[in-house]
């Protein structure tokens, strides 16, 4: 099956020469670091002016990250709420971790929750979307009202500086010469680093190789390393800092355009693998959000993303922004669920 009709993800339909905003060294979506859970971003208030008018009632907005502290999902949350908050006529808002089963209890939670315009939620795809698909999960992923996606962070491949795959073309002739004997880490089953070798590896008709999966990328990276695994597979952000001290090399990135940071590092596509895959994290609200209160949400997002000072605070965190509002953001989750559903009537990703 050509990888084109098995998983086309939506940043395909991105502008030609559009791409994540985040500068060479930035930092890992998932080691942004415990110590900015705390994160206060004095300097980043928003114009009064630009504050709108009071959100119906004096009640408290919760955020829930179904994460624990200090990712990736966490940061950006506590980056833009009180901005968003401040967008809604100085509304308050609590973020609160509810983490449990790769953010399947957060999900569920908000989507039984009231639809009054009190409860939000981050997300990260492809996770939201395959949960259901490899388990019972209660709930249905494009009834969520969908508000905004803050981050796209590419997935690429990753080897020793001195192994002898030098190209994608490299690993799939070896994957072919040896079937079954290369191994490559993950994040996790069902993560979007293990979907994206999945779908390497179906569109260019290879014999499964040996998956090797991690809680994190710390201790996935440290496999790497240490000759534990043949290759990795992270997001564009992970390596860099390896990469500049030579104990890595990227063999591509699965992206729509190369990441300035990896500039000389050439796509899937540009190498004949169309593969476009990467960890997207946003915001959605129960199902049903009245109108009202979702364009008021939507404008509040629409203003914090064209905000000089909010850009110039994730470009210092080496977040990789790929904004999208409402109906482009739902459009994105339904072209990521459609893609997933695909690749796993050929390669589902259930183990054990």
């Amino acid at each position: 099956m050509p990888m084109r009709r098995l998983f086309a993800h939506p940043r395909a339909m991105l502008p030609e020469g559009a791409g994540p905003m985040a500068p060479p060294g930035g930092i890992s979506r998932r080691g942004l670091g415990v110590g900015l859970v705390g994160l206060a971003l004095p300097g980043l208030a928003l114009p009064a002016a630009a504050q709108g008018q009071a959100w119906p009632g004096d009640r408290v907005i919760e955020a829930i990250v179904p994460y624990p502290p200090g990712g990736g999902v966490d940061i950006v949350t506590r980056l833009m709420m009180p901005l968003v908050g401040q967008q809604l006529g100085g509304a308050r808002i609590v973020v609160t971790n509810r983490p449990g089963a790769s953010g399947q209890l957060g999900f569920e939670y908000t989507f039984h929750a009231a639809a009054d315009g009190y409860l939000l939620c981050a997300v990260s795809s492809p996770v939201l979307q395959a949960i259901p698909l490899e388990r019972q999960a209660r709930y249905r992923t494009l009834e969520f009202t969908f508000l905004a996606n803050a981050v796209d962070d590419a997935n690429v491949v990753l080897v020793l500086a001195d192994s002898p795959l030098q190209t994608l073309a490299d690993l799939a002739a070896a994957a072919k010469a040896r079937p079954g004997g290369l191994s490559y880490g993950s994040t996790g089953v069902g993560s979007d680093d293990h979907i994206a070798m999945l779908a390497f590896e179906a569109g260019a008709g290879l014999p499964p190789m040996v998956h090797v999966p991690f809680n994190g990328a710390a201790p996935s990276i440290q496999a790497l390393l240490g000759g534990h695994i043949d290759l990795l597979v992270a997001n564009a952000s992970d390596g860099l800092a390896l990469r500049r001290d030579g104990k890595v090399r990227y063999l591509g990135q699965a992206s729509v355009n190369r990441w300035s940071a990896l500039a000389d590092v050439p796509t899937f596509r540009e190498q004949g693998f169309d593969v476009l895959m990467s960890a997207t994290r946003g915001f959605v609200a129960p199902p049903g959000l009245p109108a009202p209160m979702r364009e008021r949400l939507e404008a509040a997002f629409t203003a914090v993303f064209a905000d000089a000072g909010f850009r110039r605070e994730a470009e210092r965190l080496g977040i990789p922004l790929r904004p999208l509002v409402g109906g482009a953001y739902a459009s994105m989750a339904a072209e990521t669920e459609a893609g997933l559903r695909q690749l796993w009537q050929v390669r589902p990703w259930k183990e054990g």
